[in-house]
């Protein structure tokens, strides 16, 4: 039996792993507070597209947080040319997230207040992308954009490309003026291991079935609360089973990775007459990062120097 963890302290920006032996089941718990603030507030997004990023800087912590590479990256990125959000790009490197969206602003104004995610998205598509520093190899899975949720299609995505019957609950909310976001990554494990063959797993598996259904009873504002900790609600899951390993926490952080010197080198690379032609009229050129929302200035003498 789990114990009942203490309760007095606020749990923000964190990631926790477990697993349940008896059960063949692993998962994931983060909770996003000041570092979601940080991003959100640098952009000043409507409500339905700050709700939007809030939901995928969760479920980017949540699937990035399973990488077993250090120095690995995943990222989560939809696209579609029809909908509302035109681009969606989150990435998760080392415990560091960041995220932004493009959006058509005329057509945002036209949905409702609470938009769909086909209202949001059309006929669009998920793709999540695991980079391995070891290895060098790539990873890629590309899903419909079907369901109500963000969270549904990644939880399509391991049911589908994976082959990991997988439960993705997600809450969001604004307290006192503080951005904070929940996320629970619940999947089988067939035998109980990483690395087993997968193709008799079954998802209507009834060790999965009484995981999925407890699952199921975690609130969107239980995950939000950030007077909850992790641990806490892992408990109120779980404290029926015989055992529950609580592994290593994680610390979560903004991660944008601008660096003038890179930024430099890049232009360095171009012909002097195309560095001339990006500069404005004090021989400056801007050059703009989509994650944080700043502009870098570059003077072209420097370049040539």
């Amino acid at each position: 039996m789990m114990t009942m963890p203490d309760t007095t302290t606020h749990d923000l920006d964190r990631a926790i792993g477990f697993t349940i032996p008896a059960q063949n089941a692993r998962g994931r718990m983060v909770r996003l507070g000041p570092v979601l603030d940080s991003i959100l507030a640098v952009h000043a997004y409507p409500p339905a597209i700050e709700a939007l990023l809030a939901e995928a800087l969760t479920l980017t912590a949540l699937v990035g947080a399973t990488l077993k590479d250090v120095n690995g990256q995943l990222t989560l990125q939809t696209q579609s040319e029809q909908g509302v959000v035109r681009l969606l790009v989150c990435d998760y490197r080392g415990g560091e997230i960041r995220g932004y969206v493009q959006f058509d602003a005329d057509r945002l104004a036209e949905a409702p207040a609470d938009p769909t995610l086909f209202a949001l998205f059309g006929q669009g598509y998920l793709a999540i992308t695991f980079d391995l520093a070891a290895s060098g190899e790539r990873y890629q899975g590309i899903v419909p954009l079907d369901g109500d949720r963000l969270a549904d299609a990644v939880q399509s995505y391991f049911t589908q490309s994976e082959q990991i019957p997988t439960q993705v609950r997600v809450g969001f909310a604004k307290r006192d003026g503080l951005c904070v976001a929940g996320g629970l990554l619940l999947q089988h494990l067939p035998e109980g291991e990483d690395g087993r063959e997968r193709l008799h797993t079954k998802l209507d598996h009834p060790e999965w079935e009484h995981v999925a259904a407890l699952g199921a009873t975690m609130g969107a504002d239980e995950l939000a609360d950030p007077a909850l900790p992790l641990e806490t609600l892992l408990w109120r899951l779980f404290n029926e089973e015989d055992e529950v390993r609580v592994l290593a926490s994680t610390g979560l952080s903004r991660g944008c990775r601008c660096d003038m010197d890179h930024i430099r080198s890049v232009l360095a690379k171009f012909p002097e007459e195309e560095r001339l032609a990006m500069a404005d009229e004090n021989g400056v050129i801007g050059v703009d990062c989509a994650f944080c929302s700043i502009t870098f200035p570059i003077k072209v003498a420097e370049l040539a120097d």
